[in-house]
């Protein structure tokens, strides 16, 4: 068979489009709704791995024609092709919280100039801010942190890379040794990672993801695209379409199965991920890849050219427009308005923003803005008046940012957060001291509860009444009855208390004074930003201090996910606990479901089990909650002791 090969000049690989295309539509299902897609931000690392592989193909392709980089313009087109539409978002970002949402601009402040020197994931790692386990409300910034790993690389990798094509100049041993690198990185994540614990340190590091980029880099070293054979034996194609369909289904079945919680993902599941999209990508990149040709349709390409932006902007639309407090299940009108608002921003930023200072610079696309409204009469007004009301909007964000008063800018953030009372300032009630109360509750913030700030306790102490639950029921989960908002009298006590101990986190607080309202005796230990993980140790100490009753509820998984086998550890440390009751969570993060599924598969396996279902039970009921989503008002406090009161009554 004639080898003919393509010439060293770049060539146009739609495949890649269409991959892209994937990928952003992974990651946008991800953030409209977890549920729906649980592993799509996985496609963050597909995008890690073709931009290594196109990067490091362009930069192998200079090299093949000059012996060396021409890095400044390397740089240059880089930052004419990231750094006007990401400006543009920012600037949006930060006049729409000044105008909508002013409590927002107290975090913008830290976020905005880590974003704007690409350093958002650092920021986000010295900060102690999780991708994860945080809430109240989200940064429209958080997503950032892929865009600064990726433009590290930029910087250091076509440095090293010259270094590499110079002293080693057969392509194999470099790759290989690029190979070894990326090992090296996903090495480090595997070790820093602890199974169980907030995962962001090795998610957001450069030197923890750095290998999906790696891989990317080494496959262009032996995959170069201008040195691909044009014709191929049909044997071939078949071998090599096969192979690409088979890693590409793969990849969506990745998508479609895991989590960002699984720990296994930090053990090895990226690294695979990574070296399985190189295969995808060098099936799309090869020229005779049906494969390609059936990713590279027009609407896929269509995606997949705007999908910088897609991915700009999807975070701010769906942020900025989602309430923090919503608990009557998926909008689809809201989805659907999210959706094309992104769709649209992201073509108007493509066609008037990016590409044109991406072919033609920063001074062409002033040029030719001003070209236009000159051959309309009726528009010359537009530039100079959009740019002072841009000015000074960015100039009056800019003061709220980093001139107004900080104290300003946090009394606007919780004018009207007036959370529920965390125990601190509530006096242990009928003698009982629980462990908690012995810890510091007033200590910095843990969590996804860092930026909930304690206030007073409500004075009023009455609970709801408690309805029993039906006689003869055999269902282990224990919904509410209807709690009036209205004023009641106090509740009479309901039971003894003494055999009783609950724990958990803030949410365990707030309900506290009701618990004990109603069951003398009770200990309820309550800590901000407890996880799971640290319950073991807290129910030890409670045994040993002899405050470990016959009945134990464990309120948890407010603040992050949790795996099965912690929640196995925890069970069996209560093997001589007589009953159970576990308190599944309400709170708008991705690792909802995850907790109760977790807790529900746990009540089916053991009789001892009681579940409450809070999830259900708040359906519909805003007015229970905060403005974080979360934690209780006085109404949400009064139905939520109110089903532990109908458990506790029907276990009596």
């Amino acid at each position: 068979m004639k080898s003919n090969r393509l010439s060293s000049q770049r060539r146009y690989m739609p495949g890649l489009d269409g991959l892209r295309a994937l990928a952003v539509i992974a990651v946008i299902v991800y953030h409209l709704n977890p549920d729906w897609l649980p592993g799509g931000l996985l496609g963050v690392g597909v995008f890690f791995t073709l931009s290594g592989y196109l990067i490091t193909d362009i930069l192998v392709s200079q090299w093949d024609t000059y012996h060396s980089f021409k890095m400044k313009d390397f740089w240059l087109r880089r930052a004419r092709r990231l750094l006007p539409a990401m400006l543009t978002v920012v600037a949006v970002i930060v006049l729409c919280s000044l105008l909508f949402d002013p409590s927002r601009l107290t975090a913008l402040r830290g976020d905005v100039p880590a974003a704007l020197v690409y350093m958002s994931n650092w920021w986000f790692i010295f900060h102690q801010v999780s991708y994860f386990e945080s809430f109240g409300p989200p940064s429209p910034l958080g997503h950032l942190w892929s865009l600064a790993v990726e433009e590290q690389f930029y910087i250091l990798w076509p440095l090293l890379l010259a270094l590499g094509l110079k002293f080693m100049p057969k392509r194999i041993v470099l790759a290989g040794w690029v190979t070894c690198l990326a090992l090296i990185s996903a090495l480090l994540m595997a070790v820093i990672y602890v199974p169980g614990s907030d995962p962001s340190r090795v998610y957001y590091g450069t030197d923890t993801r750095g290998f999906a980029l790696l891989i990317g880099a080494a496959l262009a070293l032996v995959w170069p695209s201008g040195k691909l054979k044009e014709q191929a034996s049909a044997k071939a194609r078949m071998l090599l379409d096969s192979i690409g369909a088979i890693s590409l289904l793969l990849l969506c079945h990745w998508a479609w199965a895991s989590n960002e919680y699984d720990p296994s993902l930090y053990r090895g599941g990226l690294l695979g991920i990574a070296l399985v999209t190189a295969i995808v990508v060098a099936a799309l990149a090869h020229p005779v890849s049906h494969l390609g040709r059936l990713l590279g349709i027009k609407p896929l390409r269509w995606i997949g050219a705007r999908s910088y932006g897609l991915y700009l902007w999807h975070v701010p639309v769906i942020t900025l427009t989602t309430p923090q407090v919503d608990t009557d299940g998926v909008h689809v009108l809201r989805i659907i308005l999210q959706l094309v608002a992104t769709v649209l921003l992201a073509s108007l930023s493509f066609k008037y923003i990016e590409e044109p200072i991406r072919h033609g610079g920063f001074r062409h696309w002033i040029t030719g803005i001003r070209s236009a409204v000159r051959r309309q009469a009726r528009w010359r007004w537009m530039p100079t008046t959009t740019a002072a009301v841009l000015s000074v909007g960015i100039l009056v964000g800019t003061v709220h940012l980093y001139v107004a008063s900080p104290d300003a800018t946090i009394q606007a953030a919780s004018s009207d957060e007036k959370p529920v009372a965390k125990a601190k300032a509530m006096p242990p009630l009928h003698g009982t001291v629980s462990v908690a109360s012995k810890e510091p509750q007033a200590t910095k913030l843990q969590g996804s509860e860092g930026s909930k700030a304690q206030t007073p306790v409500p004075s009023q102490t009455q609970t709801p009444k408690n309805t029993a639950v039906q006689a003869g029921t055999t269902d282990d989960v224990t919904k509410p009855s209807e709690p009036s908002d209205k004023p009641k009298e106090a509740t009479p006590k309901t039971g003894d208390g003494s055999s009783v101990t609950a724990i958990g986190d803030s949410v365990m607080l707030d309900v506290q004074s009701y618990i004990q309202e109603s069951f003398p005796g009770a200990v309820v230990d309550g800590r901000i930003g407890r996880q799971m993980a640290e319950a073991p140790a807290v129910l030890e100490q409670l045994r040993q201090n002899g405050q470990l009753g016959k009945t134990v509820i464990i309120e948890l998984g407010t603040n992050g996910a949790f795996t099965k086998d912690q929640l196995a550890n925890l069970l069996a440390s209560l093997k001589d606990t007589k009953r159970i009751i576990l308190v599944n969570t309400r709170v708008p993060r991705p690792w909802e479901s995850i907790v109760n599924k977790h807790l529900a598969e746990a009540a089916s396996q053991d009789p001892r089990i009681t579940m409450i279902d809070w999830y259900a039970a708040s359906s519909g009921k805003n007015s229970y909650f905060e403005h974080d989503g979360v934690h209780l008002k006085p109404s949400g406090a009064k139905a939520y002791a109110s089903l532990l009161a109908q458990a506790l009554t029907k276990q009596t």
